[in-house]
């Protein structure tokens, strides 16, 4: 892959993370309720959930899914219910930081869990990079070593993105200290989780 190219769909590839979504709310969310060190599982997971799209996508498989409207709407679904249902638990949440702590609510398995189902049950995840990839790719060069240096650019510029929502959320969490703050905190983030369910939701082919 030229250098141009490559450089090209790194610039692209920034944009795409930057973007707010799922795993933009959820990263910021963990930030502040566990901190960067424990919040690591939750990264790793949206990063499995992505690297899993981007081998169907490779494997010709995502091509399938973003051409079948019934597989779309689908994945679509399950992905809006799932999303909504964080969004409850989020608001029910009101216990503080403190708390949190001291009885290491969530564990980093559970964290990873939550991470993989959000980015798995984006189906506009899979339209995109369907979308994307051919537009960096050379036909007449071995192609999956050029999805290889795509599908791993994407992935760590992805890891370094929410890394920084992540630390910045857990900066912000160290003031953050009162039963009362954080339990409209997680109403805060419990809507968001909800309105990407909802946008979600409106999404179409």
């Amino acid at each position: 892959m030229d250098m141009h190219i490559w450089l090209a769909y790194v610039v692209t590839a920034i944009v795409f993370s930057l973007a707010p979504g799922s795993g933009t709310v959820n990263s910021i969310s963990n930030g502040l309720n566990y901190g960067t060190k424990k919040s690591l599982a939750a990264i790793a997971g949206l990063q499995l959930g992505l690297a899993f799209h981007i081998i169907l996508v490779g494997a010709g498989i995502g091509a399938l899914v973003a051409q079948s409207a019934l597989a779309f709407t689908i994945i679509k679904w399950v992905g809006v219910v799932y999303l909504i249902w964080l969004g409850i638990q989020k608001w029910r949440d009101q216990s503080s930081l403190e708390a949190r702590a001291d009885n290491a609510e969530l564990s980093n398995l559970v964290l990873m869990r939550n991470a993989v189902l959000i980015n798995l049950t984006n189906p506009k995840s899979i339209v995109f990079l369907v979308a994307l990839f051919p537009q960096f790719i050379d036909p007449t060069k071995d192609q999956f070593t050029q999805l290889l240096v795509l599908g791993v650019t994407t992935v760590i510029i992805d890891s370094i993105v929410m890394l920084g929502y992540t630390s910045v959320a857990a900066k912000m969490g160290r003031f953050i200290r009162s039963e009362s703050v954080m339990g409209k905190v997680n109403r805060v983030f419990g809507s968001m989780f909800m309105g990407c369910g909802a946008l979600l939701a409106t999404s179409k082919l």
